[in-house]
């Protein structure tokens, strides 16, 4: 009796086993058949090409650039235009912005920088386009020599007197030593924003950080790897994608650390305007705030010379490159580097996002609503209804932060997550154990019961 209990136990974990194995493969199946694991709520990008949707530069454009010289945000809050002509000052009233006559237009800086960029490369200088004092400003550091800043300053007066020449202290340099710190072979740097392609996320962040190939740990002992650096570009730009090690950028992908446990969330992208009122967060200084003082800016770093800069008074330190610059929770640059430090000040050049989403091909991941649905992106600062005096802006919603290596326990609820192929794996390893472990049972019975009867017919 006690051996036909047995053998009916041993049949039903084996059908059992079976069973599983048949449930198992079926799971994994409408796992890999079905629809994908949902990905952070992401924004699609817009590119540095494309005319940004503020007032001033929607006249900008319009008006064209033999007849305007850029825009900004006034101290009063109010959308500036720059313009050449009555006409135009007449058309940018009637918009609602306030117009402001000036000598050169747009086409005469931009023909000033082509010509810049044509001489011969110094390293430590760079020149912007400051719209407010219409003028192209070419900034050099201590490391230019005498005769190389005399040979640059002959080419500026060949230009015209809209070129201002500026000696700066400090050295212009990428800060390679944001908000959290990332460590490799190559040097540290800070994490930028979370961005995703739709199947794999990554952290966005600067391009002098490392090459392809760089492995990135969030601790000195290299025992949290975070991802690897899979693209990007510098010099020429200053922009990396780092792909997470297990391609997910986990909870709280969209906020940004400031420090003491806090972060901001970001609930959009744009183009920085100047005289915005920008906030900056890195490893090694924490949050700055400062001001947009120009754009399109050139540097000649050491490394190379990269353009397209967003120039600011905000400082920066080694340590802080990569790290996030923002406002009112809108994504608007990472750092690159500048001259200075936040004890004496400076002059610190980001890399805007727009351009860098559009050559990467990949869109940012923003933070939930209150309500654990997607925020919707809060208005753009360049944006009529953003637009405010440069002091009275905030860097945005702040809520608590996390860690960039990813939570164990997002990773479990992944696991059990059936639109995922792990419950089918996790049957289909339960089933072959029991399917094992009843032939092992059965073979150890079978040997225990050809001893017996050895023993009995032998004595």
């Amino acid at each position: 009796m006690r051996h036909a209990r047995r053998r009916v136990v041993r049949r039903v974990t084996r059908l059992a086993a079976v069973g599983g194995l048949l449930l198992g493969a079926t799971m994994v199946t409408h796992a890999v058949a079905g629809e994908p694991p949902r990905v952070p709520e992401a924004v699609p990008f817009s590119t540095a090409e494309e005319p940004a949707v503020g007032p001033g530069a929607g006249l900008v454009t319009e008006l064209g650039t033999s007849r305007t010289a850029g825009s900004w945000i006034g101290a009063d809050g109010r959308t500036v235009v720059a313009v050449t002509d009555e006409e135009a000052a007449a058309e940018v009233r009637e918009a609602g912005a306030e117009p402001r006559m000036v000598r050169h237009s747009m086409d005469e800086f931009k023909s000033a920088a082509r010509t810049l960029g044509s001489a011969p490369r110094v390293p430590g200088t760079a020149w912007a386009m400051d719209y407010r004092s219409n003028q192209v400003v070419v900034r050099g550091d201590t490391t230019v020599s005498a005769r190389d800043w005399s040979e640059l300053t002959e080419v500026a007066d060949g230009i015209g007197d809209f070129v201002r020449m500026e000696r700066t202290g400090g050295t212009f340099t990428t800060r390679l030593n944001g908000a959290r710190p990332i460590l490799s072979t190559a040097g540290r740097c800070s994490a930028g924003f979370n961005v995703t392609d739709g199947e794999r996320d990554f952290i966005l962040t600067a391009g002098h950080c490392g090459p392809d190939g760089s492995v990135w740990f969030a601790d000195n002992g290299g025992r949290q790897e975070v991802g690897t650096t899979v693209g990007g570009s510098f010099p020429g730009n200053d922009y990396s994608l780092i792909e997470y090690a297990d391609g997910r950028a986990g909870e709280g992908a969209g906020v940004v650390a400031i420090g003491g446990g806090k972060g901001v969330r970001i609930t959009g992208v744009a183009d920085p305007t100047v005289g915005q009122r920008i906030f900056r967060s890195g490893s090694t200084s924490g949050l700055r705030d400062g001001e947009v003082t120009a754009l399109n800016a050139t540097v000649n770093y050491p490394e190379g010379t990269v353009s397209g800069l967003v120039e600011s008074d905000v400082c920066a330190e080694p340590g802080d490159s990569g790290g996030p610059m923002f406002s009112e929770g809108i994504a608007l640059g990472v750092t690159s580097g500048g001259s200075g430090d936040c004890r004496t000040g400076g002059t610190t050049y980001f890399q805007p996002v727009t351009k860098a989403l559009a050559q990467l091909d990949v869109r940012l991941i923003v933070a939930p609503g209150a309500d654990g649905g997607a925020a919707a992106p809060s208005p753009a600062p360049s944006d009529a209804g953003g637009a405010a005096a440069p002091d009275a802006a905030t860097p945005g919603a702040s809520t608590p932060v996390r860690g960039i290596v990813p939570d164990p326990s997002t990773l479990l609820s992944r696991l059990a997550d059936p639109r995922n192929v792990g419950p089918g794996l996790l049957v289909i390893g339960g089933s072959l154990v029991a399917l094992v472990a009843s032939r092992w049972i059965r073979a150890e019975q079978d040997r225990k019961a050809y001893r017996r009867h050895y023993s009995a017919t032998w004595g």
